[in-house]
């Protein structure tokens, strides 16, 4: 069953007719298309974090799929929580963020300012933070850069 808080993400719902195993606990699919996943992230990782990494961990054990099932659906129910979170306080800037990157060919760079809406909608919310994987520990983050003026 298709999480029915995500129906808005896209025109029709869409179910993977595989069956789960049948000695593994069901999970909801996540239910979005790519623009809100990566509006979301960048919270999505930082909450699901260990989640996260249990289940790369669990997948460099063996080739076997079936053996990190438990493990995937942690990370699938996490991403669902966090989700729900971003649409329970910054609905509106996270759709206005995630629409301007479907308009944008998913480009971060050309939605910068609904981006810095959103994290000042979700900041304020949670007090969550935005660290971007990578960036230098001694500069500001990309979000926080001032805009260059000519």
């Amino acid at each position: 069953m298709v999480n029915p808080g995500y129906k808005h993400f896209k025109g029709e719902d869409w179910v993977d007719p595989t069956p789960p195993p049948a000695h593994l606990p069901t999970v909801d699919e996540v239910g979005c298309t790519g623009a809100p996943l990566k509006s979301a992230s960048f919270f999505i990782g930082s909450m699901c974090k260990e989640y996260n990494e249990d289940f790369m961990l669990c997948k460099n054990e063996t080739r076997d799929p079936e053996h990190c099932l438990l493990e995937g659906r942690k990370v699938t129910r996490c991403a669902i929580d966090a989700l729900q979170k971003i649409q329970s306080k910054c609905l509106s800037e996270f759709r206005t963020h995630w629409q301007c990157l479907d308009s944008k060919n998913q480009e971060l760079g050309r939605c910068r300012q609904q981006e810095k809406v959103l994290n000042q909608c979700l900041f304020a919310a949670f007090g969550w933070k935005k660290d971007v994987p990578g960036s230098p520990a001694n500069k500001p983050q990309i979000h926080e850069r001032k805009p260059l003026t000519s």
